[in-house]
């Protein structure tokens, strides 16, 4: 599979943090791709965001390559709509494009890279193959455990905020983004 590109190339690297729009769901745990997102933004100095492609997107580098940070609007399911506009504005094919994500199959607080395969039946990451045409995309999968609660659905956990320590929850974010750095250092 093919990697990320260096700063010569004329497309950056496509990092899309995947989540829910609104304040009502910033904390929770099916936004933690925003909030790697932001922590980095806030790391590289990157300037405001800007409303296009039905995300937020900002422009920057990291670790020498130029990069494109996408945050999209739409909800979760439809996480593709934006993806898949912005890998076609910047001419990002799929193996250039790293999402950020929860992952319930993980335990809370594990941070893993993966580079394409399956969809865990992760609606965002579904969205995503269906406007990219391809599976071959990288993911930084964010452990968000299950409920220990069998009467709290799926859905329902995922879209609640965290109960965990406020310090294990930006611990977790911040391994999530050293990994995205990681993933533009690779060769």
């Amino acid at each position: 599979m093919e990697r990320a590109k260096s700063s010569e190339d004329t497309s950056p690297c496509l990092i899309a943090a995947l989540g829910n729009p609104g304040p009502q769901y910033e904390r929770h745990r099916h936004n933690v791709g925003f909030m790697v997102g932001e922590e980095l933004r806030r790391r590289h100095s990157w300037g405001a965001l800007r409303s296009r492609f039905h995300a937020l997107v900002g422009e920057g580098s990291m670790a020498g390559h130029r990069v494109a940070l996408v945050l999209p609007m739409t909800f979760m399911n439809r996480s593709g709509v934006a993806v898949g506009e912005a890998a076609r504005y910047y001419r990002v094919p799929p193996t250039s494009v790293l999402a950020i994500h929860d992952e319930v199959e993980l335990p809370f607080g594990e941070v893993r890279l993966k580079e394409g395969g399956g969809l865990g039946g992760h609606n965002g990451l579904r969205s995503m193959e269906q406007a990219l045409g391809s599976r071959d995309f990288w993911r930084v999968r964010v452990g968000v455990g299950r409920s220990d609660n069998p009467r709290i659905s799926l859905a329902d956990f995922v879209l609640s905020p965290f109960t965990e320590p406020v310090e294990d929850v930006l611990l977790t974010i911040g391994r999530a983004a050293d990994l995205a750095e990681e993933w533009l250092c690779r060769d």
